[in-house]
């Protein structure tokens, strides 16, 4: 399919439709434009230059394939693994528009995501374009934007049915309005995320199943992670001698292995070690402490109070000093 500018999209939009000028004047400026980006090499290096973030080449393409094909794409794996933060840079530079996010929740339905009606001017003058809110899906839609729907476990079946037409005929039908909005560009594409392991969650239907290409994240490896500290840290990673920075990667890989603790993601190891060198510039230290890093444990690594012992049992035994 050849792909349409954003102008085309709009122009081929229904003439004088309120609805999409709605989006635009709602929408537009909050979802800026930027450059896409569809070559998959290309992409790894912006994803590392610009978001900080090292993601693989392979599944990159895997993604960007899927996208050519119409087929959503569902991100699994623990929390703190980057399924958000990657899927939501990927679908931007794929379409060349930010992302939208959606982070589900038991309560979401069609009203919440693709539109309803405003109560005191729909008493007034009606069910109609006038009293009409469009919401962030059919906005997407319309303004041609990628979609990442957070946690989608966490809704209900009735809002995964519904979402199940939008994904096959990629279209939104309002009936009240007699509308129906079609995706007219390639730049519509959805990413769902789930973490498969917690028990609270609901379970995913066969029929949404079959209808998504699944990607299955894990925690990154001790030498990736060490990597993705590097990027992230920039300038400060300095502050850590070698010994300190591996004794406090192996004390958090040590956590995620216990089925009894909070287990920290990589945004949780990045928290503790900028935030680490942080407290070691303000106490005038020339290298990061044992001391500066079980501070600033207590704050970010312990979730629950009856884990305090144990997570501090675990840093100290893997700390030097």
């Amino acid at each position: 399919m050849k792909k349409m500018s954003a102008n085309q999209i709009k122009d081929n939009m229904v003439e004088k439709d309120q609805i999409v000028e709605k989006v635009y004047e709602i929408y537009d400026r909050a979802y800026e434009r930027i450059q896409a980006v569809r070559n998959p090499r290309e992409a790894k290096r912006i994803l590392r230059e610009r978001y900080k973030l090292i993601v693989d080449e392979d599944m990159i393409t895997l993604v960007y394939s899927s996208f050519i094909e119409g087929i959503p794409v569902l991100f699994e794996g623990p929390p703190g693994t980057g399924k958000t933060e990657i899927g939501e840079a990927l679908l931007s530079l794929w379409a060349g528009r930010k992302a939208f996010v959606l982070p589900c929740s038991e309560n979401y339905d069609e009203y919440r995501v693709i539109g309803d009606f405003h109560p005191l001017r729909a008493y007034r003058e009606g069910f109609n374009e006038q009293s009409f809110i469009p919401r962030p899906l059919l906005a997407a839609l319309i303004l041609d934007s990628g979609v990442l729907i957070d946690e989608i476990r966490r809704s209900s079946e009735e809002f995964q049915n519904l979402l199940l037409d939008i994904i096959d005929k990629r279209r939104i039908i309002i009936p009240e309005l007699k509308r129906v909005y079609r995706s007219l560009g390639e730049g519509f594409q959805i990413i769902f995320t789930s973490n498969p392991d917690d028990l609270a969650q609901n379970e995913l239907s066969d029929a949404f199943l079959r209808r998504v290409v699944r990607v299955t994240f894990s925690y990154p490896s001790f030498n990736k992670e060490l990597e993705i500290l590097k990027l992230r840290l920039g300038e400060t990673f300095e502050l850590y001698d070698e010994f300190t920075m591996n004794a406090a990667l192996k004390a958090v890989e040590e956590m995620r292995k216990s089925d009894l603790l909070y287990k920290p993601g990589v945004a949780d190891m990045v928290r503790w070690m900028a935030i680490g060198a942080r407290i070691a510039k303000l106490r005038s230290h020339s290298k990061v402490t044992r001391e500066d890093l079980i501070d600033v444990a207590k704050a970010v690594l312990i979730k629950r109070p009856e884990e305090e012992s144990l997570v501090l049992e675990i840093i100290e035994s893997h700390l030097p000093g």
